[in-house]
């Protein structure tokens, strides 16, 4: 959530921001209107006060000199019926100020490229090379097939199309990539592992931006309230809500989560194998930052990232993404794509994103400065790094004439030294 101080006094810049990531800004604009309103308000109210105080005063002058009261008293009375008349007015403006304010995105940061889409986001780093085939490459779907390491078909059955099942070193591949990408974040970069709650309240799906924006991309339990995270960033982030950080900053977090998210605007779109899926597992990494550093501590972020997928020897690069095409409650943001020969496609299999302090105001998540004074901190996070997209690229990179594929050495230990996958024979 934006400051509302920030809405009134640089109303221009918080408007032309907006405008740079395609937002309307009227929306900033009725928040202006609505707190101007509300400080009206809050300005009569408290005037009245002071004026019902006064005369309440006068009121026991007048009764202990003897003198009639009526006159006062009703006065009294007429001025407590406005006061509850402005109440109940600001009540209704303070409603609809909040809401007004939780459907304005994030201010983008001013050094990143100005566009309406993802073709206006730069590329900003290129590692390693295609794999070059002396053979025509296939895609996961038949690879995953000859493999024997999922089945689609019974996923579907079971639940619903992009639910995928994964079946003997297909599940053991996915573990294995999981416990590799954790051990990485939590001995070589100084996070600390949680196993967080799979589902979330409101205030914690509001608390990280996707209330109430993009609820219809969530999964929701009515009964209950409840929301299966879309990402573990919901939960993890959410550790410090309503609190001030009782540890010296910065605070790294890892975790480990299934995500679920309906996707409802994308049906259709990129359906076949894994590709597109409503059911993934994923490794996220979470920051809690002084607001002075998040910048340095954001290309860090990217870094930790990036080695997960140099461990594994992958051909990947880094998008720092343009104004119309980061997050909602992102001020910067950089996409993090493995190379799939089997697609012939770019995968996002991590984005790395400064939130700056608009998570924090809508969690209400402080520390202390230097001085003692609590602060709003900077909240970052990225995936370290998102299956199954990771599985799709790993496949199809490293896939072998014969139809196999030649696994990764930084993952063999977590496979008891396996060294490939092989297609699994089929009767005739």
């Amino acid at each position: 959530m934006l400051d509302i101080k920030r809405i009134r006094d640089n109303f221009d810049e918080v408007a032309e921001g907006l405008r740079r990531r395609g937002a309307a800004p009227e929306l900033a604009e009725k928040a202006r209107d609505l707190d101007a309103e509300r400080r009206r308000l809050v300005t009569q109210g408290d005037e009245l006060k002071t004026l019902r105080n006064s005369r309440s005063k006068e009121i026991g002058a007048l009764k202990k000199s003897g003198q009639d009261t009526s006159a006062v008293q009703a006065e009294v009375r007429g001025i407590g019926d406005r006061i509850a008349e402005l109440d109940e007015r600001l009540r209704v403006i303070e409603a609809e100020l909040e809401t007004a304010m939780l459907m304005i995105p994030n201010v983008p940061c001013k050094t990143i490229p100005t566009g309406p889409d993802a073709s206006a986001n730069r590329v900003a780093k290129v590692a390693g090379e295609p794999q070059q085939y002396g053979f025509q490459p296939l895609d996961h779907i038949t690879l995953g097939e000859q493999l024997g390491i999922f089945d689609l078909p019974r996923g579907a059955k079971i639940t619903g199309s992009g639910f995928p099942l994964l079946l003997g070193n297909g599940s053991k591949l996915q573990r294995a990539l999981i416990q590799y990408m954790l051990d990485m974040h939590t001995e070589q970069h100084g996070y600390t592992e949680m196993l967080p709650p799979f589902v979330v309240n409101t205030a914690s799906m509001r608390g990280t931006g996707q209330l109430p924006k993009m609820a219809e991309d969530m999964y929701h339990c009515e009964i209950d309230d409840f929301w299966l995270i879309p990402t573990a960033e919901v939960p993890v982030t959410n550790y410090f809500r309503d609190e001030i950080i009782d540890r010296p900053l910065p605070v790294y977090l890892t975790a480990y989560t299934p995500c679920f998210r309906r996707e409802a605007g994308s049906a259709g779109k990129d359906t076949r194998g894994i590709l597109r899926v409503h059911q993934f597992d994923k490794v996220e990494m979470v920051k809690f930052v002084e607001p002075e550093k998040s910048y340095e501590e954001l290309e860090t972020l990217v870094s930790n990232a990036e080695d997960v997928l140099q461990g594994l020897g992958l051909h990947y690069r880094i998008l720092e993404l343009c104004s119309g095409d980061i997050s909602f409650s992102a001020a910067k943001c950089y996409d993090i794509e493995l190379w799939a020969p089997g697609q012939q496609a770019w995968l996002e299999v991590s984005s790395c994103s400064n939130f700056e302090d608009f998570q924090a105001r809508r969690l209400n998540c402080r520390y202390r400065d230097a001085s003692g004074k609590p602060r709003l901190v900077h909240t970052l996070n990225g995936s370290g790094v998102a299956l199954p997209r990771l599985m799709i690229a790993l496949l199809e990179q490293c896939q072998q004439a014969d139809g196999s594929v030649l696994l990764p050495p930084a993952i063999r230990p977590y496979l008891r030294g396996l060294e490939r996958l092989q297609p699994v024979a089929t009767s005739a």
